[in-house]
């Protein structure tokens, strides 16, 4: 089962070393009068990994407001 996992995050990292060599290419994005110029692998990077970061922190507090209702949704049928 280890191998398969190694071979895995092997061949993603390999996708990902295919993507940012073939998208060397400077784009520039624009958000609200800030603008940037960047190599489109990166600016790729960038918004996964702020995605990441929101995602994660979405799913955390929908979680704990689920749990936090369902407690008082017990303590009142009691």
């Amino acid at each position: 089962m280890r191998w398969i996992h190694t071979a895995v995050i092997v061949l993603f990292a390999a996708a990902i070393l295919l993507f940012a060599v073939q998208n060397l290419q400077t784009v520039t994005m624009s958000f609200l009068g800030f603008s940037a110029t960047l190599p489109l692998a990166l600016m790729a990077i960038i918004v996964y990994l702020l995605g990441m970061a929101t995602g994660g922190s979405l799913w955390t507090l929908l979680r704990r407001s689920f749990e936090g209702s369902r407690h008082t949704a017990d303590a009142s049928s009691e």
